[in-house]
């Protein structure tokens, strides 16, 4: 997505709301998740994704999206990157979840609102509440489950 001015205040509001399911993600053995990608196992991923989401926000808010990519080599730990469609009401965001060793971090690749306005502030807004209207955990509880916004 191009970047612009509300792109990493749109990613950090994501990002915050993810960092539950970006935590019970990693729970998951990355030499499953990366057999899966390299298999092309998509209908098994979306499974895990669906099963982990389903923990934090209301059914159909997250889905597995397109697919994923992984960073593999000697002497790293590994990498692996989902490609996720989130769609709490009003909103649909294509994003990238990469999940590492001891982090995770978020990219949003595409946004788009049903009926935007022309303030986008206001869309921003928008965006905050109908993900905090989609999740299970109330926002304002301290969570250690944070993730980086990419920037």
């Amino acid at each position: 997505m191009k970047k612009c001015s509300y792109s990493a205040r749109r990613e950090a509001i994501v990002a915050h709301a993810m960092g539950p399911l970006a935590s019970e993600l990693r729970l998951i053995d990355p030499a499953d998740l990366i057999s899966l990608l390299r298999l092309e196992y998509h209908g098994n991923i979306s499974d895990l994704v669906s099963s982990a989401a389903e923990l934090y926000f209301h059914p159909g808010t997250i889905n597995f999206g397109t697919g994923g990519d992984y960073s593999l080599d000697w002497n790293t730990y590994p990498s692996v990157t989902l490609d996720l469609e989130i769609k709490p009401r009003g909103v649909t965001i294509h994003a990238q979840l990469t999940l590492e060793a001891e982090s995770a971090r978020l990219e949003i690749n595409y946004i788009n609102f049903v009926t935007p306005s022309t303030n986008p502030d206001e869309n921003t807004d928008f965006l905050e509440k109908s993900l905090r209207e989609a999740t299970f955990i109330p926002s304002s509880a301290g969570m250690s489950h944070r993730i980086a916004a990419a920037n």
